[in-house]
């Protein structure tokens, strides 16, 4: 007889992922993954009251879908099927990557900014080689800051003989980097000679300038004339990033269509698009005006404004939060980019990776009980009625199943679903026949019946800071609107009762709860596994009390110790046990040691 739910088991499989690396990519990557070019930059199709996705534009739907009423034409699946397909965007001019930028910087002063050489002695470039494919102990980290540290020292190439000033981010500037150094003679002449025709001053003023800015096409020339031999050196840092010039962007990837998801309005004409989507529109725009310019022969001054422009969205499309944006070129309103997606509470990672929202589980405000054993928690009849457990039917419950389905969901115990085990069919216990469902009821059958006194349940208090911080206890359904527990298991979770809320999770399937009563029991976790020291304890009250009752100054009338005996007895045990109370004296009082004694006897 099979079970209402199975218990994952792992397929076998002829390979196993050892580990995952991640780089950074090139154009030729980019080229592979993606299904077309996206060069339109409009979202829409000019056709009144339709909305058809512009062909090759950033909604395109050879990228995926989003709607419900629309297939995607790369694998014609719908919207629930198809996983979305990439795009990409060539850029008319490079830019830097914003993420990266501190990695380039510390690239390009590594390297001659003439000849692209290692600026390294033979002998220390051939130890840092050694170190790198022999690292022992040492993590390529440390290798390449010593590797930086070295070329920084050093003032003249040795290959050319170009004096190689600092470089560093450009002040007052974003994404732009100084370079140290007066311009040589040679360089005023070939790129300043038609602006000194005109201007004969530039002759004076230009060795005068104490830095010049390394611009990415300068900067990927740079990378592209690098020694083979000489990028391990560079890249010992980057993990399997191919070659230098892949920080530098010169094709950005389009994502799926179905992780920027437009929403139709069925109020008013038109769509609210995502951020990504809007962030990739302006680029596109900017990227065709920076083209027009280039084409038409615009002035030098105005191809570096528009230049910086395509940088800083480009910048902005990656991480949203960068600073130091020229307020001319900051954002009419906040948007969301791809680091912002991921990071934060609210992110990728934090929100949905490591913080998921689960099925089977209640929260609740906490208060303490001390009349429950502590592995007892009080569930509210409530929350129990709402949680349920798959119980199987057969032939040693089938009775007892049948009972609880007549009570339906409303009824405590009772039940809120049931499944046939031949067709699969789910069927809920508000509506219909109850009467007839319960009879019809047979072995094999599920009836997801509510949480019963005794049913093994998961407790935690968020933070999670140890594995004790999540327990298994045993229900006891009570009124109420809280979650109850013995106030001496509060420390493993560090709770208190002023307003903390606790989250309960009921196990699934019988080997669940067999794996959360043995291994997750508050009475196997007394102690803490971090120094062996007791964490479930008698405290506050329990303490005081004890004091009270033992105290040699301490009487109690004997109606109290009647009701003492009779709290301490287990009823519901099978050992029978007497207990004798000494006779009544002239003042009906007894003292704390006659009261211990009658439960001690």
């Amino acid at each position: 007889m099979g079970i209402g739910k199975e218990q994952f088991r792992e397929s076998d499989k002829s390979r196993r992922v050892a580990g995952v690396q991640f780089c950074t990519g090139d154009r030729e990557m980019l080229r592979k993954m993606s299904h077309l070019e996206i060069f339109n930059n409009k979202l829409y199709e000019e056709a009144p009251g339709r909305f058809l996705p512009a062909p090759f534009g950033p909604l395109d739907t050879r990228l995926g879908t989003s709607l419900k009423t629309t297939n995607c034409e790369t694998c014609n699946q719908n919207m629930t099927d198809c996983v979305g397909h990439f795009g990409f965007i060539d850029l008319e001019m490079p830019v830097f990557h914003s993420g990266f930028f501190p990695m380039i910087i510390r690239m390009l002063q590594c390297i001659c900014k003439n000849c692209s050489a290692l600026l390294l002695t033979e002998n220390d470039r051939r130890r840092y080689l050694r170190l790198i494919r022999n690292r022992g102990i040492r993590t390529m980290k440390s290798i390449h800051a010593d590797i930086v540290k070295s070329c920084k020292k050093t003032a003249r190439c040795e290959n050319c003989g170009m004096k190689n000033g600092i470089v560093k981010k450009a002040v007052g500037a974003v994404l732009k980097i100084a370079h140290g150094e007066p311009i040589p003679d040679e360089q005023i002449a070939s790129d300043y000679a038609l602006a000194s025709q005109n201007n004969k001053d530039l002759l004076v003023l230009i060795p005068s300038v104490k830095f010049s800015l390394i611009d990415p096409q300068r900067a990927i020339k740079l990378f592209n004339n690098v020694e083979q031999e000489d990028i391990p050196l560079l890249m010992s840092n980057a993990g399997d990033t191919n070659h230098p010039r892949d920080f530098i962007v010169t094709r950005i990837a389009v994502p799926p269509v179905c992780i920027r998801p437009s929403v139709v309005s069925q109020l008013k004409a038109g769509s609210t698009e995502d951020d990504l989507t809007m962030k990739l529109t302006e680029i596109m725009l900017i990227n065709d005006v920076l083209k027009k310019h280039k084409r038409d022969g615009a002035p030098i001054k105005t191809i570096n404004e528009t230049w910086d422009h395509l940088q800083v969205q480009c910048a902005l499309y990656i991480n949203s939060e960068l600073t130091g944006i020229p307020p001319e070129l900051q954002p009419k309103k906040f948007t969301r980019g791809l680091t912002q997606r991921l990071k934060g509470k609210q992110g990728r990672f934090r929100g949905n990776l490591s913080g998921k929202r689960v099925d089977f589980s209640g929260r609740t405000v906490i208060s303490p009980d001390p009349n429950l054993k502590i592995d007892q928690i009080g569930v509210p009849i409530h929350v129990a009625k709402i949680l349920t457990f798959p119980e199987v039917v057969n032939n040693a419950n089938i009775e007892y199943l049948r009972k609880i389905v007549k009570n339906g969901e409303e009824i405590h115990p009772g039940a809120t679903h049931l499944i046939d085990h031949v067709t699969g069919n789910k069927k809920s216990l508000r509506y219909g026949n109850r009467e007839q469902h319960a009879a019809s009821l047979k072995p094999g059958d599920v009836v997801e019946r509510h949480l019963n006194d005794n049913d093994v349940v998961l407790f935690n208090r968020q933070p999670s800071l140890h594995k004790i911080s999540i327990m298994s206890h045993r229900v006891k359904v009570v009124p109420g609107r809280t979650f109850r527990f013995n106030e001496c298991a509060c420390t493993p979770y560090n709770a208190d009762f002023d307003g903390d809320e606790m989250n309960l999770h009921v196990p699934q399937t019988y080997e669940a709860r067999a794996e959360a009563s043995c291994l997750m029991n508050v009475k196997s976790n007394l102690i803490t596994p971090r120094s062996g020291e007791p964490l479930i304890a008698a405290i506050q009250d329990f303490i005081t009390g004890g004091y009270l009752l033992t105290h040699k100054d301490s009487f109690f009338p004997r109606s109290e110790v009647h009701r003492f005996a009779a709290a301490v007895v287990d009823v519901t045990g099978k050992k029978q046990r007497r207990v004798r109370i000494p006779p009544q004296r002239s003042v009906n009082l007894l003292s704390s040691g006659q009261a211990n004694s009658s439960w001690n006897s």
